[in-house]
């Protein structure tokens, strides 16, 4: 992996992580232009006008959700999307005590869809803390998905090769979870009070079965239900009965600590893991960077009706902010641009075609070796957008 790579990821320790999307492997030359697998397929329900509410960001994260934008602007796509923005800088959210945040989340709630750039949260107690856990609760999110899956010509890490969805809790856990100490000096003692909920588990190991029949995956991994049979058992027991409902889907459940480690074995057989809101999170900053970069895949935050079909969705990258790459013109701008490609493939059949040409522009740009640092290229971050920009132009006969 580049320095460039290397930065980006040694730079989120203290800012939220974001992205991955439900897509299977394709070509760059004979692409199946499904906008993704089954239950995140198809028009986001009651969306009546081609409107997005777009999160704004800070750092790097901001000057790439920049060049989104220009990749979904009208004289790229010829469609007039109404956007709009909220800023979710940190200094915004500090002045308007995280208002701004349920203001974005409210619109998210109405328009259905929300494109949103990493943000950075404040290591302090006490601070705005994490927007990522206020959005996720207040548009009702229950999964987040992230898929690893190849990039052309870039070589995978441990020779994988077949896609690797992470489908874990979008709210619970460890996130939002109360603390406090107790005690001084060496006898104080820090406590956490977690919680889950049975809905979210049987949301999540029922989209994760479903998610592993259209990708043709086994359902690998689950919680260290052994030391924790009251709070992980919970998501294990809707797990198993998950695969009641659909024995004709592979199921092969491990413990957490055993799937960190057979991953590193992963080769040929597509995966669907389901996890924890915080093993998830752990898991697709593993599982992404197996496939080249860690910015090559964006992240799906869905909140799903009762047949399991996302009614709202906000995409974004999985990556920090990359401080030390703001205003360098040098950051990869794929997991930003493919954020914004999920969004138009949930909307009218206009946009769908719109996100499909999106899609195939990256894959077949860097199939033709326009790439930046952490793939191996020597492409700043708006050539790489530009050439993006030309080739959907050319596929939608702009």
């Amino acid at each position: 992996m580049s320095d460039a790579a290397t930065r980006i990821k040694s730079e989120e320790n203290g800012r939220e992580k974001k992205s991955a999307g439900s897509f299977s492997t394709l070509s760059p030359l004979k692409i199946d232009l499904r906008a993704a697998l089954s239950p995140l397929a198809g028009t986001i329900a009651r969306m009546e006008k081609r409107s997005l509410a777009v999160l704004e960001g800070d750092e790097t994260g901001q000057e790439l959700l920049e060049q989104a934008l220009r990749v979904i602007a009208p004289e790229t796509i010829g469609i007039e999307l109404e956007l709009q923005r909220f800023d979710l800088s940190l200094a915004n959210r500090r002045a308007t005590g995280n208002a701004v945040v349920s203001e974005a989340a409210a619109a998210i709630r109405e328009l259905g869809l929300g494109l949103k750039a990493p943000t950075i949260t404040p290591e302090k107690p006490g601070d705005v803390g994490s927007p990522n856990r206020i959005l996720r609760e207040e548009i009702g999110a229950q999964v987040i998905v992230r898929t690893g899956r190849r990039i052309p010509g870039v070589t995978p890490i441990a020779g994988v090769h077949a896609p690797i969805a992470v489908v874990r809790m979008a709210v619970g856990d460890a996130y939002g979870a109360e603390e406090w100490r107790e005690g001084e000096g060496e006898t104080e003692v820090a406590f956490r009070k977690e919680r889950i909920e049975r809905r979210v588990c049987h949301a999540v190991a029922e989209f994760a079965f479903r998610e592993a029949k259209d990708m043709k995956a086994t359902v690998f991994g689950g919680p260290k239900y052994t030391v924790s049979p009251v709070y992980e058992g919970m998501f294990k027991e809707e797990l198993d009965a998950a695969y009641k409902r659909h024995p004709d889907v592979p199921y092969d459940p491990q413990l957490i600590d055993a799937t960190f480690a057979l991953l590193l074995a992963a080769e040929g057989e597509p995966l669907v893991i389901p996890a924890l809101n915080r093993d998830g999170d752990i898991l697709s900053d593993l599982v992404l960077p197996m496939f080249g970069s860690i910015a090559g895949a964006e992240s799906l935050v869905a909140a799903l009706d009762e047949n399991y079909v996302p009614r709202r969705l906000m995409a974004e990258a999985a990556h920090g902010t990359a401080p030390s790459l703001a205003g360098k013109d040098m950051a990869n701008p794929l997991a930003m641009i493919l954020a914004g490609a999920a969004l138009l493939a949930h909307g009218d059949a206009t946009m769908q075609r719109a996100g499909n040409a999106i899609r195939k522009a990256c894959l077949n740009v860097i199939h033709d070796g326009v790439r930046t640092a952490d793939l191996g290229g020597a492409n700043g971050t708006t050539e790489f957008t530009d050439e993006v920009i030309s080739r959907v132009r050319e596929l939608l006969s702009l």
